[in-house]
């Protein structure tokens, strides 16, 4: 499957990422393996040794190195072969292993599948609502045997929430709320609002609403590519703007393979509301932890079962109003990576492999 390479992509959460044991997975069908340098420094390396193409995350970290677990050749943080306790101890000049660019930020490590050069000179996109220096935050990760694009799908359009969620999330007039699905540039933002609903329990408790009072509702869901979204909820006593919460969230998805991918949530309050925002924000994120999991996910790897291996437009959809979001950024991306493919940056990236 064809993926845009140049871009920044989340690899793991950084609670994830430890100097005591290598972390393995598959980013964009590439094998990678992930760990942190005695100084704490994340690394991110192509997870085959280049001798006998053992997987390196069944190794071990060995005063910042990451040994070979078949042979002990030891790699540093650059990919470079340091040591060979074989014979003569030379080290053969293809005894490399991939570097990917890292940077770790937001409480999450976020790697470079494509040039590195051009790496240098691309910016991680902002979420500053998750600064810890400035925010209480809460990160969570899920697996989910589905494609990215139809986590896409289902973030850009939460009508779901009547029928998915409707004991949790949901309430009836969702489905019936006023959309707006709109595009600048490269970015796909839908916004979402509802009167007079009667939100069940678990977001009354969550914004500090009455039990059986109405509400007013807005969600306003921005995406980016590869697949980057902010989700921002407010919520209101009926008729009091003046009463509002708003929580935001960050989602952010990373394809495993053509039919699985990395589902990476995160919250942020902010400070100033007090030390109680610390043990609300993680709150916040183990509630929606259970609908997520327990309802999204078999919904979307029930969808990616009824598609197989056949290309989603094949299928030939029957599209609603409320698609507009997810259709936007659906073609984005179609165009992201066939322009990517014309200008050669897909071939530039396995020049950087194969001398690697």
């Amino acid at each position: 499957m064809p993926y845009l390479l140049n871009a920044w992509y989340v690899a793991a959460l950084s609670s994830e990422v430890t100097a005591h044991a290598p972390l393995g997975r598959t980013l964009l069908d590439e094998p990678v393996v992930l760990y942190r340098t005695a100084g704490g420094e994340a690394v991110a390396l192509a997870d085959r040794c280049p001798h006998r193409f053992a997987p390196l995350s069944r190794g071990r970290i060995v005063d910042g190195t990451l040994e070979c677990p078949y042979h002990g050749l030891r790699f540093n943080a650059y990919g470079h072969c340091v040591l060979n306790p074989h014979g003569d101890g030379r080290v053969p000049a293809r005894a490399q292993a991939r570097r990917y660019p890292v940077h770790e930020r937001y409480g999450a490590v976020w790697f470079w599948p494509g040039d590195p050069q051009r790496a240098l000179s691309t910016p991680l996109p902002a979420f500053d609502y998750l600064d810890p220096r400035d925010h209480f935050t809460s990160e969570r990760y899920l697996h989910t045997r589905a494609n990215y694009q139809l986590s896409a799908d289902n973030l850009l359009d939460l009508s779901h929430f009547q029928y998915l969620h409707p004991d949790t999330l949901g309430s009836e007039q969702m489905a019936s709320g006023v959309v707006r699905a709109t595009v600048a540039g490269d970015t796909v933002s839908v916004h979402r609002e509802m009167k007079g609903e009667l939100l069940r329990p678990m977001l009354t408790q969550s914004f500090e609403l009455l039990y059986g009072e109405r509400a007013d509702r807005e969600l306003d869901v921005q995406w980016m590519p590869p697949g980057l979204l902010t989700i921002a909820v407010r919520v209101c006593e009926s008729g009091w703007p003046e009463t509002t919460r708003e929580v935001v969230s960050a989602h952010w998805l990373t394809p495993e393979t053509a039919a699985s991918s990395h589902y990476f949530f995160a919250f942020g309050l902010p400070r100033a509301i007090g030390a109680h925002g610390a043990e609300l924000v993680n709150r916040t994120a183990q509630s929606l932890l259970a609908p997520f999991r327990d309802e999204d996910i078999p919904m979307l790897e029930a969808q990616q079962r009824m598609i197989g291996d056949r290309d989603f437009w094949s299928l030939r959809p029957a599209m609603l109003p409320i698609d507009a979001g997810a259709l936007h950024a659906r073609r984005i991306m179609e165009r992201l990576i066939a322009d990517e493919a014309r200008q050669g940056g897909r071939e530039g990236v396995s020049s950087v492999q194969r001398a690697s």
